[in-house]
């Protein structure tokens, strides 16, 4: 009998997840029917992306043609029509990150379509949602009540230290889940969407009045919509203008368009005016760094990880993603993780956040429950450098960021946790109960045992009568 001892690789139980280096591809768009004649230097530029985005069902069509069956443009049009909280506005690069294997046309296609991560919170179908619960009896169109702490018309100063500047209102790509529904893109016919009032430029410097007159604050968020849909001139005079301020250390440009359109940051004008900002923010020791918004490792392509590199090469601290978790898009170990290293090693973004998907009307479908997400942060610890290790975050109303294990108080019953929060915001300076209160955030309905779907009910029932 052979008694030898087999190697250790051999009698280990596999690891939960496995490493595997993924080399980027840039998914050929010229298998789609609408775009079989573009070239690589139509594809590689801003104007050209910008000019080809698919705002309605037909250009779609055009696109796609019969890969997809009839069905699924009519589920498409349905959620248009009754349930889509922001419009249609895909560029042809993240549409072209979509069912990237070669499936054959028909039912095929369809169903990988269907399945698709990307398409699953990008181009959103009547199907996807739910039935019973499609939105939570709490969820509010500016759910984080950002709006109500606006120090000027668009500068929300929700955090001591720190605000988020909304410079504008559009973005190259409108997002399913988006948080700023309420504000961001076109109206819908379920959404009429506010709109910032006055002109752009004095709403500007209105901000930058209020950051001059108020030196506690050294960290601004400088987004909208995304920075890269403001006339570039523009965005570099706004964060000249900060990079002026003394009291600001700390300037982060938000933008998912360094995934969903890279060819903007890749734009000759760009690169130049990055490298003019970056060079001041080191000479008066300010971080500037930029943050996209990246939910899946298919939409990591070697243009991505060309555009974080020239804004590397141009002098920013940092490219980091900011991604949200959502049901059938990245709420499993693996898919997380496969997105974590193809951003790191491959395309240079340090993964940072993963916020809970907000509380806004429409979105239960795609949210997760305290207790998922606090299984994915244990899921993903000990793969990834410490440094590179993204926290999963709940931003709790009227609270602001919390780690999912921060929980003060959690009735898994029923789906409601509760948070608290150690700062006043802007609107609470005379509130003496701000620091002593608990803040509650609630699970999906579907996500609880029987008896907490029951009580919901009841609840409804009671709101109703």
């Amino acid at each position: 009998m052979d008694t030898k001892t087999s190697p250790a690789s051999e009698q280990a139980a596999p690891q939960p997840y496995r490493y595997r280096r993924r080399t980027l591809i840039e998914p050929d768009w010229r298998r789609l029917p609408g775009w079989a004649d573009v070239t690589e230097e139509e594809w590689r530029s801003a104007q050209w992306q910008r000019a080809h985005c698919v705002k309605n069902l037909a250009q779609l069509r055009t696109v796609l043609g019969d890969l997809v069956d009839e069905a699924f443009y009519a589920d498409l049009e349905r959620d248009q029509a009754a349930h889509a909280t922001m419009s249609m506005l895909l560029p042809p690069q993240m549409l072209n990150t979509m069912v990237q294997e070669g499936a054959a046309p028909g039912r095929a296609y369809t169903d990988a379509l269907y399945d698709d991560p990307i398409r699953r919170y990008m181009l959103p179908v009547a199907s996807d949602r739910r039935d019973d619960w499609p939105s939570h009896p709490y969820a509010q169109r500016d759910s984080l009540h950002e709006a109500e702490m606006w120090a000027v018309q668009g500068l929300t100063h929700r955090y001591p230290t720190k605000v988020l500047a909304e410079l504008l209102s559009t973005c190259p790509q409108y997002c399913g889940h988006c948080t700023r529904m309420d504000l961001v893109g076109n109206s819908t016919p379920q959404v009429d969407k506010l709109r910032l009032t006055g002109k752009p430029a004095d709403r500007h410097e209105a901000m930058l009045d209020y950051l001059r007159r108020t030196p506690e604050v050294r960290d601004v968020v400088v987004s909208g919509g995304d920075v890269a849909n403001l006339p570039w001139p523009r965005l570099e005079s706004f964060v000249a203008a900060l990079l002026g301020i003394e009291n600001i250390r700390d300037i982060r440009l938000a933008t998912k368009a360094l995934m969903g359109l890279p060819q903007h940051w890749l734009q000759d004008e760009v690169r130049a005016g990055m490298t003019r900002l970056a060079h001041t923010a080191r000479e008066r020791g300010v971080q500037l760094a930029i943050h996209t918004h990246v939910n899946a490792a298919a939409s990591v392509t070697p243009l991505v990880a060309e555009a974080a590199a020239a804004m590397l090469d141009a002098g920013v601290r940092d490219v980091r993603n900011q991604g949200v978790l959502l049901r059938g898009v990245n709420d499993s170990v693996e898919g997380l993780l496969d997105l974590c290293f193809s951003l790191l090693d491959e395309a240079q973004i340090l993964p940072y956040y993963f916020y809970m998907c907000d509380m806004i009307p429409g979105s239960e479908h795609w949210r997760l429950a305290v207790w998922e997400a606090q299984e994915l942060q244990h899921g993903i610890m000990g793969y990834l450098p410490g440094f590179a290790t993204p926290r999963v975050v709940c931003d709790v109303p009227y609270v602001g960021k919390r780690w999912v294990h921060q929980v003060a108080g959690y009735d898994r019953v029923r789906g409601i946790s509760y948070w608290t929060k150690n700062y006043r915001t802007g609107i609470e300076t005379s509130d003496p109960e701000a620091l002593r209160r608990r803040y509650p955030y609630h699970d999906p309905i579907y996500t609880l045992p029987e008896t907490g779907r029951s009580w919901w009910h009841e609840q409804a029932r009671t709101v109703a009568v």
